[in-house]
């Protein structure tokens, strides 16, 4: 049988006569709307795909897919109550399940649109990733932008999402929809965020500070240690043991029956407590403007008083903040499991490792300039706390830097010894080696091997 004498290829033909399909007609925005908030969302928005807000995912999106003209924000609510107490497993089960639900409501919306002939694709909420990428941009599309070009609400001082009448208790979801739309949404105006600094008082490794800037990593290293790099670090220890026995010196039996629950039941969160105490929002305000005490005695204080473990990599600044601020919570030293393995990685990640702590009394300028594999010339400039990359050689250095790209990829990673690199040459310097001791300082990013892994805080 030819393939034009076939069943299937005959009806289609006999339903498509000479004259072709007509153009797909914008989707009605408030039908489409309307169909995300059917589907189980609680609110949703819609962003054209030339809104500058997305024009640093634009590609990403398109690689994804191509089709995509539209993208459908949306949210789902959560359980206050389970967020804001103590027990952990108890606000990760609300964060699973409302991620599942969220999951559920972006494949029922791509399901109707199917239907109606539309292309449409559903992203994941959160995990499942794209972790062959790791620890680059793992996600496929990102979220939050996304809610706020699509006036589901502003982005907090504490990095999340904050909707007008929900607050922060919110998952957001996105659809790439292969249509335009008659109609598309605009920012809220004005941030639901008060200000009130109580992420800042409730986070236990002082990742968001006071003037808004955001320790990426010290939230990365304890908040998901039983994610992505916290399971290599796990990992690593287990290999680097010698027997059990050993084992049991660097990880106790709690920490092995966290992280069997996490890979048994779905990784767990170690802390969110931005979340939890966040009075933002029409629906979650009322108690905290009745009674303000109230709120700090009953959310806030059970949270920086909770005896806990809570997880830094040696030398950084959050190391430094739990010692100061919570002195009833144990702190261990463990790695980051953020190691780039490219130089345009190293590069990217630097702000997202640089600790201002460390860095307060630095002020000089490093020309780096990277050879073999990975060509590549940059100037990493910090002063007064601040961190400053800029492509090629910018201004006078106080230091430069020539360094094979593989061996200083290895040597970030602790994989390789600095020393072995300067005899070989594979690394050479042109001013004070102090300068580069002083840059490490600013960017722990892996455990040191056969350190103390964990202490009290008052025996460090």
């Amino acid at each position: 049988m030819s393939l034009a004498e076939h069943p299937t290829v005959r009806r289609f033909r006999e339903r498509n006569r000479p004259g072709g399909a007509e153009p797909l007609k914008p989707l009605d925005a408030a039908w489409l709307r309307q169909l995300c908030l059917d589907c189980g969302a609680d609110d949703a928005g819609l962003v054209e795909l030339g809104r500058p807000a997305l024009d640093d995912q634009r590609d990403d999106i398109l690689r994804a897919f191509p089709p995509a003209k539209t993208l459908l924000g949306f949210v789902c609510r959560m359980n206050r109550e389970p967020i804001r107490g103590l027990a952990r497993s108890v606000a990760n089960l609300e964060f699973h399940h409302a991620g599942d639900h969220a999951n559920e409501v972006a494949r029922k919306v791509v399901a109707a649109l199917e239907r109606e002939g539309v292309r449409a694709l559903n992203p994941a909420m959160g995990f499942p990733m794209e972790q062959d990428r790791f620890p680059g941009k793992i996600w496929v599309v990102s979220h939050k932008p996304v809610a706020v070009a699509a006036g589901l609400g502003q982005m907090g001082i504490h990095r999340n999402v904050i909707h007008p009448r929900f607050g922060n208790f919110i998952l957001l979801g996105t659809v790439l929809v292969g249509a335009e739309a008659t109609a598309y949404d605009r920012p809220i105006s004005y941030n639901p965020c008060l200000e009130c600094k109580l992420c800042v008082a409730a986070c236990p490794v002082g990742a968001i500070a006071p003037d808004g800037r955001f320790n990426f990593s010290a939230c990365y290293t304890h908040n998901y240690r039983e994610f992505m790099g916290g399971f290599t670090d796990w990992v690593e220890r287990i290999a680097e043991s010698k027997d059990a026995l050993d084992y049991r010196k660097k990880v106790t039996d709690p920490e092995s029956a966290s992280m069997w629950q996490s890979l048994s039941f779905g990784a767990n969160y170690k802390a969110a407590y931005c979340l939890s105490v966040c009075p933002a929002g029409e629906d979650v305000i009322g108690p905290y403007l009745t009674d303000k005490a109230g709120h700090l005695r009953e959310v806030v204080r059970p949270l920086q008083e909770k005896q806990e473990t809570v997880y830094v990599v040696a030398g950084s600044d959050a190391e430094e903040h739990v010692a100061r601020r919570f002195p009833r919570k144990t702190v261990k030293r463990v790695g980051s499991g953020l190691r780039p393995r490219s130089i345009q990685r190293f590069l990217s990640g630097l702000p997202l490792t640089f600790q201002p702590g460390k860095a307060s009394k630095l002020n000089a300028a490093y020309h780096f300039t990277f050879t073999g594999k990975e060509p590549r010339e940059a100037t990493v400039t910090i002063r007064d706390g601040a961190l400053q990359v800029r492509d090629g050689h910018q201004g006078v250095a106080d230091l430069r830097v020539t360094a094979d790209s593989e061996t200083w990829l290895g040597f970030v990673a602790k994989e390789r010894s600095l020393w072995w690199a300067l005899l070989r040459r594979k690394i050479r310097i042109k001013g004070s080696p102090r300068l580069l001791a002083a840059f490490g300082k600013c960017f722990p990013l892996v455990r040191s091997r056969g350190r103390e892994d964990g202490c009290r805080r008052r025996g460090l």
